[in-house]
C-alpha cells in the first residue's frame, strides 16, 4: 500500500508517499513553512499549509494511487476550534514571546517536573502556556473554542471531520498530560479544560474517511482512511520501538535535535538542562533531551560552502578547533551559555564546516548523556547524511551510530501506522567509534573546555 504521509516541521512542510512493501519513500513534496507575523500575534499559515497539502496529495495521487494518509507535525503547537471546526483563535507561533508576559501567573498554576516530566520551558515551547496566555488576553475569542486539538490532529480534523487527541503530542513538553497515569495533567483540571479536550485515541486509529470535499478535490478514492498520526520525534522512533532490541537510542533531526533512550541506564533527569519525558505512540514514558541543531546549523552555515576533505578534518582535530555551546540559547543542554569560538583563527570554510558538524555531534552526545543512552544509537533526518556528524557521534559515545537511510526520518514511522503487519525497516551500516585517537583527544577536550 501507498501511504501520504503529511509532515508539518517547523521549518518545511512536507508530503511523503511511502510504499510499505519496501519500505521506502518513493516522492515527496517541499515548501518552507514561515510564520505570519501579523495580529493578533505570530501564527501558523494554516491556510497556505492546506492548499500545499491538497496539491500535493492531488498531484502525488495521479503518479501512485495513494490508499491511506498519515500525519505527523513538530510539538509545542495546539488549535483553538469552534463548533463549526473553525478556528477560534490563530494557531500561536511556538517562538512567540507573548505567553512569557504571564509567566509568574502561569508558574503558579503549572504542574510540577514530577508529575509530567515537563522542563519549564522559555517562549510558547510549553504548550499549557500558550493555552493558558491566550485564554488570558483573548478570553472572548476563547469562549467560543469547542474543542482543544493537538497539532497532528487538527490536520486530521480538516480531513475526516473527526475530532481526537493523541498522546506523543499531548506528552511533549506541554503541562498537559502525566506520563505515569495516563492521563490529563492537573493544569487541564485546574484550568476547566478537560471538557473542551478532544477524546484521547491511540496513534494508529483510523479516523475515518477523507471528506467528500477533500476527495473531490485531490481525486482520492472517498474511502481513503485518514490515521490520527503523531508528533514527529515519535515517528522517528516507531520502527525502533517495533523492531530493535533494548538498549538502543534514537536521534531524531530536524530544526530540533531529539535524543531518545530506550532501555537506557537509570538517571535522573535534569529538568534545567532541557531533559524531558515523552510519551510513544504506546503511551509509554520515553526520557528525552533536545536542543535546536537544525536551527544552528541553518544559521552557523548560511551562505558558506558545505564541502570539506580528510585534510580539513585532520587539521580541526589537530589544532582542537572547538565551537562551544550555546549558538541557540534559552534551550538544550547549555541553556545559559553564549557560543565561542577556540583555536579558531584563519579557519578555511571546510575546516569551518567539520568544527561545525563536530559541535552538532558533541551536543548529541551530552544529550544522550544526560537522559543514560545506552546501545547503538539510530540517527533519523537530515544529521543522518553528514559523515562527520555521525563519526564524532560514535567517538563521543564510545558506541556505534546508524545512519538512517531516509530522507525524511518521521515519514516511515507514521507511514507504519497504517501497516497491519509488522514492518522491517532497512538501515546502514554501523559506524564504530574512530580507531584514530584524535577524534576521541577531540571529544574529551571539548567536554573539558564546556566544564570549565
Amino acid at each position: 500500500m501507498i501511504v501520504a504521509v503529511i509532515d508539518i516541521g517547523k521549518t518545511n512542510a512536507k508530503v511523503a508517499l511511502v510504499d510499505l512493501a519496501t519500505p521506502s519513500e518513493i516522492a515527496l513534496r517541499r515548501t518552507a513553512n514561515a510564520p505570519v507575523r501579523q495580529a493578533p500575534y505570530p501564527h501558523h499559515d494554516v491556510e497556505a499549509l492546506w492548499t500545499f497539502i491538497l496539491n500535493s496529495l492531488a498531484d502525488l495521487n495521479r503518479k501512485r494511487r495513494i490508499g491511506a494518509i498519515s500525519i505527523t507535525t513538530h510539538g509545542a503547537t495546539g488549535a483553538l476550534v469552534d463548533r463549526s471546526g473553525e478556528l477560534a483563535l490563530p494557531v500561536l507561533d511556538y517562538e512567540f514571546d507573548g505567553p512569557d508576559q504571564l509567566a509568574a501567573e502561569y508558574d503558579a498554576v503549572r504542574p510540577p517536573f514530577a508529575e509530567t516530566g515537563t522542563p519549564r520551558l522559555p517562549i510558547g515551547l510549553n504548550l499549557g502556556a500558550q493555552f493558558f496566555w491566550q485564554q488570558r488576553r483573548f478570553p472572548a475569542e476563547f469562549a467560543r473554542v469547542a474543542t482543544m486539538l493537538m497539532y497532528p490532529q487538527y490536520w486530521a480534523l480538516r480531513l475526516t471531520g473527526v475530532a481526537a487527541n493523541e498522546v506523543t503530542s499531548l506528552g511533549c513538553h506541554t503541562d498537559l498530560w502525566n506520563p505515569w497515569t495516563s492521563d490529563y495533567s492537573s493544569l487541564v483540571d485546574r484550568m476547566g479544560w478537560r471538557r473542551l479536550m478532544a477524546p484521547v485515541r491511540p496513534a494508529k486509529d483510523r479516523l475515518g474517511p477523507i471528506l467528500p470535499a477533500i476527495a473531490q478535490r485531490t481525486g482520492l478514492d472517498p474511502q481513503t482512511p485518514v490515521f490520527c498520526g503523531l508528533h514527529d520525534s515519535n515517528a522517528s522512533l516507531l520502527p525502533h520501538l517495533l523492531s530493535d532490541a533494548p538498549p538502543f537510542s534514537v536521534v531524531s533531526t530536524g530544526t530540533w535535535v531529539v535524543s531518545m533512550a530506550v532501555g537506557g541506564r537509570k538517571v535522573e533527569l535534569d529538568a534545567a538542562r532541557d531533559t524531558l519525558v515523552n510519551v510513544n505512540a504506546f503511551g509509554d514514558p520515553v526520557p528525552s533531551a533536545r536542543f535546536m541543531g537544525g536551527r544552528e546549523f541553518s544559521l552557523l552555515t548560511e551562505d558558506q560552502p558545505q564541502e570539506w576533505s580528510e585534510a580539513d578534518v585532520a587539521a580541526v582535530l589537530a589544532r582542537q578547533v572547538l565551537l562551544l555551546p550555546s549558538t541557540q540559547q534559552g534551550s538544550g543542554p547549555f541553556p545559559h551559555c553564549g557560543a565561542q569560538w577556540v583555536n579558531a583563527d584563519d579557519l578555511s570554510s571546510g575546516q569551518r564546516f567539520a568544527a561545525i558538524s563536530f559541535y552538532l555531534a558533541l551536543m548529541t552526545a551530552t544529550c544522550l548523556e544526560l537522559i543514560g543512552g545506552d546501545g547503538p544509537t539510530t540517527v533519523e533526518g537530515p544529521f543522518a547524511r553528514n559523515p562527520l556528524f555521525i563519526r564524532m557521534l560514535a567517538a563521543a559515545t564510545g558506541r556505534p551510530v546508524v545512519a538512517s537511510e531516509t530522507s525524511t526520518g518521521t515519514s516511515i514511522g507514521a507511514a507504519l501506522l497504517a501497516a497491519d503487519d509488522a514492518v522491517v525497516v532497512s538501515k546502514s551500516e554501523h559506524t564504530g567509534p574512530p580507531t584514530d585517537p584524535a577524534w576521541g583527544d577531540y571529544a574529551r577536550a571539548w567536554q573539558l573546555a564546556v566544564q570549565t
